[in-house]
């Protein structure tokens, strides 16, 4: 079954001086599948990423999501589309400081109006899978990163969306932290069947995934897929970046 589905994406900016961000690209993502967007900056993983979360709108090509297209939705009708089917991790957190990290992870659910009950049952469900139930009360200045991050997974994975998107969850972590997140989004995504969709610069984040396409100006370079080995899948991926090119920034988060 398919999650999501890119037929012939396009995306140009400027009208004067045009500039072609995305080409042509094609993707599927099946039920349950952990994905991974890589490449050099600028090479449009990132305006992917929003074309599929409906923060930008294609230029051509269609965006499925569960056969519906969300770039034919406005207002309210999107809005509430993206409440429900989608579910987002940055690299910032996004966690609000006036709000206790359990107020923080059910914030979707209160904007859904599910009942008091209804928010603690599932508060505690999460919690106890990313193993946070200690931190609940604490506020967001109280925590640690990692503890930060998995926060922000959990309010993205609480209303059970269709898609997690995650846009460089491991950028602002130290390596105990980063592998102790990958190992939580490889959990989630295997026990739960949270069909997720990462992008990232991190080779040993991406090694989490089932398969990782690289992009490179604008169009889709590679698709490598993982087998049982993810350590020999991390060495398949530095393979590719190093063909890839860019620049030393690129490949700054590598922690092996």
């Amino acid at each position: 079954m398919s999650i999501l589905k890119l037929k012939e994406i396009g995306k140009i900016y400027g009208t004067k001086v045009p500039f072609c961000a995305l080409r042509n690209i094609h993707l599927t993502i099946e039920k349950g599948e952990f994905v991974g967007v890589m490449g050099p900056s600028g090479s449009g993983k990132t305006t992917l990423l929003n074309m599929v979360s409906t923060i930008d709108h294609p230029t051509s090509g269609e965006v499925l999501l569960n056969d519906k297209n969300p770039h034919k939705l406005k207002g309210s009708e999107l809005a509430l589309f993206r409440r429900r089917e989608l579910g987002f991790v940055f690299q910032d957190y996004n966690l609000l400081d006036t709000l206790t990290i359990g107020e923080n992870i059910v914030l979707p659910l209160t904007l859904d109006g599910y009942s008091l009950s209804e928010m603690d049952e599932k508060l505690e469900m999460v919690s106890k899978r990313l193993g946070i139930q200690e931190i609940l009360h604490k506020r967001t200045y109280e925590v640690s990163g990692g503890q930060a991050q998995r926060a922000a997974i959990a309010r993205a994975i609480v209303h059970a969306p269709s898609l997690l998107l995650a846009d460089e969850p491991t950028g602002n972590l130290d390596s105990k932290a980063s592998k102790d997140v990958m190992k939580i989004f490889e959990e989630i995504n295997h026990l739960d069947q949270v069909t997720t969709m990462m992008v990232t610069h991190d080779p040993l984040a991406a090694s989490y995934c089932h398969r990782v396409l690289f992009i490179k100006d604008g169009e889709i370079y590679n698709e490598i897929h993982r087998g049982e080995s993810r350590q020999k899948f991390f060495g398949q991926i530095m393979d590719v970046l190093a063909l890839l090119g860019g620049d030393h920034h690129d490949l700054s988060s590598i922690r092996l």
